[in-house]
């Protein structure tokens, strides 16, 4: 992905996203620390882990995820992705838009504040764009986690409602629905 600026009150941060890889196991498992996770309903196991950055290497065609890179001493500094999302319509608010994407995101504590989550989700909105198979993409932050509505409303979201939301399976949460219609074939 091509570098892009984003300012901050402290200047220009050059943020990017890779491929997730093998390598990023590490990564998921500093974003499952408490403090990260308190608002999905706490850290996840290591078996929960495992299974995850599996899914994360192999989304079958279905979405990419991505490690954030923070340049230009290409610190990775958090994770990013996009995958198919299958709502029931009787769930879901909005239109019916066809084929439907989620994102979700984590930026470690110490770079938090800097506007590199809203820089990353820029690229993965131009990601999930350019795949062409899906018409929205669609996050699910949870309603009491104030920074990460701010990050869909800066990155061009809009805010469908409050609904409730499984996360993890098995966990009933109340999430804020937020869109974006990326255009796309479904």
């Amino acid at each position: 992905m091509t570098l892009i600026a984003e300012s901050d009150d402290s200047g220009v941060l050059r943020v990017r996203i890779e491929p997730w890889t093998a390598a990023d196991l590490a990564l998921l498992r500093r974003t499952n620390a408490p403090e990260m996770t308190h608002h999905l309903g706490g850290p996840e196991t290591e078996e929960q882990l495992l299974a995850r950055h599996a899914r994360y290497l192999d989304l079958h065609g279905a979405g990419q995820m991505f490690r954030i890179v923070l340049g230009p001493e290409d610190t990775v500094v958090g994770s990013i992705g996009y995958w198919q999302l299958n709502l029931r319509p009787e769930t879901a608010h909005g239109p019916a838009d066809g084929a439907k994407c989620e994102t979700g995101w984590g930026v470690l504590p110490e770079f938090q504040g800097r506007g590199i989550a809203v820089a990353a989700a820029r690229q993965v909105i131009a990601a999930a764009g350019a795949d062409g198979r899906y018409r929205s993409l669609r996050a699910f932050p949870s309603v009491d986690h104030p920074a990460s509505n701010a990050v869909c409303r800066k990155a061009g979201f809009q805010l469908l409602g409050e609904r409730p939301f499984e996360y993890p399976k098995g966990r009933m949460m109340r999430c804020n629905e937020w869109r974006l219609a990326l255009g796309g074939e479904g």
